[in-house]
């Protein structure tokens, strides 16, 4: 079992950054894929950005590469998500995800998942 906890989300302006952190804990974290997804009411949950479990691949959703930066700490058993000129399209509950190897897009194919923490961006 994995468990994982998110924070950093919260209310910016269109243009500011926000720094999401997940931590997890229950198994060894070096050998998790870990991804960050988001969902707004009505609309299914889609795939932001994922991180292999070195950190030596990551991939990115068209409309977040050059803004978001995702990252990951094996030793804090830590993955965060930079978040950069914000836009309110952004708005959405943020979610943390964990899987045993591959660096799926699918929600389906993350076995693991935090609350969601929820990102607010004002125009």
């Amino acid at each position: 079992q994995v468990q994982l906890v998110e924070s950093g989300g919260g209310l910016e302006q269109a243009g500011g950054s926000l720094r999401l952190s997940c931590a997890a804990s229950g198994r060894t974290f070096s050998t998790l894929t870990m991804g960050w997804f988001r969902q707004t009411p009505g609309k299914e949950r889609e795939f932001v950005a994922g991180i292999s479990w070195t950190g030596s691949i990551t991939d990115y959703e068209d409309s977040v590469k050059g803004r978001f930066t995702i990252s990951r700490d094996n030793a804090k058993n830590t993955v965060d998500l930079q978040m950069n000129s914000l836009k309110p399209e952004d708005t959405a509950v943020y979610y943390c995800a964990a899987r045993v190897f591959g660096l799926p897009r699918n929600t389906w194919e993350y076995a693991y998942w935090g609350q969601g923490t929820q990102v607010t961006v004002s125009s």
